[in-house]
């Protein structure tokens, strides 16, 4: 049996290596919050999101004061005696705390993401236990990490796409803006070259006709797949891209929790969506959500919030590994992105997007260097109210 003694959380600037920009916000670091958490026994292991208004309605500030006010003051003293009673506590919460804990209306999902992690890493230490979501435990050969291409243009733009290729890529997701730059795709395709799946995001930065013509236009580029054209709430908007383009349509902010995924598969408004751990509540949840997804038909996009650390490319490496079946993955930048990581090993995938080589440990596996993670601090509270060392 162990208990849950105490929790810190941390808010975390990791500087980017350059700023970062799409339709919907410009970064120059990654505005985190971690948790830990650290058992009667001492185990400690850590949890990590990245809080974002426009994806999940939570601000940083939110979630943390909703982390130190509600969520973790509730899980002190809680008992776990095995991994599968963890696991079935996160099954059961499914992203979300107990109704009982939060009003319905609150944003969380990012904050229970930190949970989430912060459980299945501190209970997998204490029970000397990897995280595993599933009986397979093999990354699958066949998939790929895919590079991000900021929305920036110009000099940088070109260097950074011959590097891709030189590097081996062939799968790139270009971001974006309201503008159709269409010469810039075509640019993208001539440096990629043909054999390159090159998709597109748009952040939410069309409306429906802006993104019926978009999609027409950039489709004479080999661009087939388009993620998130129109604002978040306006499923029926998908559903007609999904009927008078015959493209692929990914839906992304439109997706967070079952529900959200149930409308999309209802109204038939995406072909594909794109499920990140720290927008859909956590690991547990993240995998369900991506295989009911497939159960619906749908392509996976096994994706990640600009600025993730090696924690959560861990977890990352765990939901694509319980899925299998993920045709497009992004993480894993490490320090491609990063000027520090707090986590060891730092995972980074290799040549040709292949994934990091890391087996993991109890846990998720890497350790974290709390000296980074420090430096990097702007704010931290211990739960309960410890004297602060």
């Amino acid at each position: 049996m162990a208990r849950i003694a105490k929790f810190e959380i941390f808010c975390v600037d990791l500087p980017f290596r350059k700023p970062f920009k799409h339709a919907a916000a410009e970064r120059k670091s990654s505005s985190s919050l971690f948790v830990k958490c650290v058992t009667d026994a001492g185990r400690a292991g850590f949890g990590e999101c990245l809080p974002r208004e426009y994806v999940t309605g939570e601000s940083r500030e939110g979630a943390f004061e909703l982390l130190r006010g509600s969520l973790l003051p509730r899980l002190l003293g809680a008992e776990f005696n095995s991994m599968r009673e963890v696991l079935a506590f996160l099954e059961e919460c499914d992203g979300k705390a107990p109704a009982d804990w939060v009003d319905a209306d609150r944003p969380q999902n990012a904050a229970w993401c930190a949970v989430d992690l912060a459980l299945l890493d501190t209970f997998g230490r204490a029970f000397k236990e990897p995280v595993r979501l599933a009986d397979r435990n093999t990354f699958p050969d066949s998939v790929r990490y895919s590079p991000v291409i900021s929305a920036d243009r110009g000099v940088n733009y070109i260097k950074t796409m011959l590097k891709i290729r030189l590097f081996g890529i062939l799968q790139v997701k270009l971001k974006v803006g309201k503008e159709i730059d269409a010469q810039a795709v075509r640019r993208a395709r001539r440096v990629l070259g043909k054999r390159c799946d090159i998709r597109v995001d748009a952040n939410m930065a069309w409306s429906v006709d802006e993104a019926l013509k978009a999609m027409r236009e950039l489709s004479a580029f080999g661009v087939r797949s388009f993620e998130q054209p129109v604002a978040a709430g306006d499923v029926d908007g998908l559903a007609r891209l999904v009927r008078e383009t015959g493209l692929g349509v990914m839906a992304d902010e439109s997706l967070s929790d079952r529900a959200s995924l149930e409308r999309l598969i209802e109204k038939r408004a995406c072909t594909a969506v794109n499920v990140r751990i720290s927008k859909c509540g956590g690991l547990v949840a993240a995998c369900n959500r991506c295989r009911e997804a497939l159960e619906a038909g749908l392509v996976v996009q096994a994706g990640c919030q600009v600025g993730e650390s090696s924690l959560l490319s861990a977890a990352h490496m765990a939901l694509v590994t319980a899925v299998g079946k993920v045709t497009y993955a992004e993480g894993c930048f490490g320090l491609l992105l990063l000027r520090e990581d707090p986590f060891e090993p730092v995972l980074q995938f290799g040549y040709g997007g292949r994934r990091p080589g890391f087996s993991p440990g109890p846990g998720l596996g890497v350790a974290v260097n709390e000296e980074v993670l420090r430096r990097w601090t702007v704010q931290r509270e211990l739960i309960p109210g410890l004297p602060k060392g």
